[in-house]
């Protein structure tokens, strides 16, 4: 269900969730009930990906909220790297023999 924008002109904007049949409709203003004008804006259809939105939604947090760290973590504790490993197919330029 798409989400229009309309504009009181008492109360000012707000956005309803409406179906296709209903958007031409007149549309009440959720608090005085009186008819509100339909404002025409771009469609939202970018999706932005989980990973860039979580992102976004911590840096926009933090700005109001920052985060409270309770542990440091210890820098002289290093994961051992994992082995390297070589495999020998035999010659890659002989395919199929």
């Amino acid at each position: 269900m798409p989400r229009y924008e309309f504009c009181c002109e008492q109360c000012g904007s707000f956005e309803c969730f409406r179906s296709l049949a209903e958007a031409t409709a007149p549309m009440p203003c959720p608090e005085c009930q009186r008819i509100a004008r339909r404002i025409y804006t771009a469609p939202g259809l970018v999706r932005t990906p989980p990973a860039q939105a979580s992102a976004r939604y911590r840096a926009e947090k933090s700005a109001y909220e920052p985060e409270i760290i309770h542990t440091y973590p210890d820098k002289r504790q290093k994961r051992p790297a994992p082995p390297i490993v070589h495999q020998s197919h035999g010659r890659p330029w002989m395919l199929g023999h």
